[in-house]
């Protein structure tokens, strides 16, 4: 058994940020302590009510689920649901949790988690950084009392998903993000935060026969195997009811990423951070200076990556940049196939 990785979990669930979930929930090494619910690809409420209901149906309502700033930092929020669907599981539909959210916000339940376990808990963002960096305001010691910070965004020799330069997490709340890797430049060397950019979930394409294969290891009946061709309003059959909220919500990134140009595939960015949360060797990284720029015309919300200390700036970043992808997805089905068997 794998030592327990104790988790804040910071998601703005999400098409991805579900199957992080699920495949966080079927970790045995991992110890989700709290849920933090951010605005960002669905406004911050509708976050909290995916974030229960899903925990509902996995079967872990002990675990707390926090709500978070329903705005970022300074912008307005923009949300995105022609990517996620209108309640951002794509075509997934769960009833409304009956439990009620954590009496504490997001923010406070970083801090008060953090100084509870001095040195212990692995925080993982796979959204917008707007909790980290208001429980930042309350306790600048946060980068030191954190054993490691795992976050899914950013865009570096790469093509940005939002704009021509930068990727959807850091673009909600740029703020937010310059705040929480300006912050975390006092990490130790061994504590940076580990960054999941575009550069390598980009490489993390699902396809349909990654579904099936993951009903196949999970039992689930009958063989389904999502196509192109299916008539519009397909919905899965699928007799276990986590593998059909995965197909459900899936089929929509797989239409969306088709319409967009990028081929029948689904781009699975959260699900690796989360793997990587658990066992960071499975990426490639690089130490390098990450600053975000705030004011460009052309350029807001851009992560810039200092490679070779030109800025005469210590690293406050470990960035991934090569993972291999086929291993990653055969530990993803055979982890969620197994547990939901």
């Amino acid at each position: 058994m794998p030592a327990s990785v104790p988790l804040i979990v910071d998601v703005d669930t999400g098409i991805d940020d579900t199957v992080a979930l699920v495949y966080l929930l079927s970790s045995p090494e991992a110890d989700i302590l709290s849920v933090a619910s951010t605005a960002g690809n669905v406004p911050a409420a509708q976050v909290a009510a995916n974030n229960l209901a899903l925990l509902d149906l996995c079967g872990r309502p002990d675990i707390e689920v926090t709500l978070g700033s329903p705005v970022p930092l300074s912008d307005d929020l923009r949300t995105t649901e022609d990517t996620h669907g209108p309640r951002g599981m794509g075509h997934a539909e769960l009833p409304r949790s009956p439990r009620e959210l954590s009496y504490r916000d997001s923010a406070q339940a970083w801090v008060d988690l953090a100084r509870s376990r001095p040195g212990e808990i692995t925080g993982l963002v796979t959204g917008p950084l707007t909790n980290l960096a208001l429980a930042l305001r309350r306790e600048p010691e946060l980068p030191r009392l954190l054993r490691r910070l795992v976050v899914m965004g950013g865009a570096f020799n790469h093509p940005g998903n939002t704009t021509p330069k930068s990727e959807w997490n850091i673009s909600v709340d740029p703020e937010a993000a310059k705040e929480v890797f300006d912050a975390f430049s006092a990490a130790p060397a061994d504590r940076r935060p580990l960054v999941c950019p575009l550069d390598i979930t980009e490489t993390l394409e699902m396809t349909p026969d990654h579904l099936r294969r993951l009903a196949s290891a999970a039992g689930s009946e009958p063989a389904e195997l999502i196509a192109e061709t299916d008539p519009a309003g397909t919905r899965s059959r699928a007799s276990n009811p986590v593998v059909r909220v995965l197909f459900d919500a899936i089929r929509f990134y797989l239409d969306f990423h088709r319409a967009h140009g990028q081929g029948f595939i689904a781009h699975m960015h959260d699900p690796f951070a989360a793997a990587l949360a658990l066992d960071p060797s499975i990426a490639r990284t690089r130490p390098a200076t990450v600053d975000v720029e705030l004011t460009g015309t052309l350029t807001r919300g851009c992560t810039v990556a200092d490679w070779h200390g030109m800025w005469g700036r210590e690293p406050n970043a470990d960035i991934a940049v090569g993972t291999d992808p086929e291993a990653f997805f055969d530990h993803l089905i055979s982890r969620i196939g197994s547990h939901l068997r």
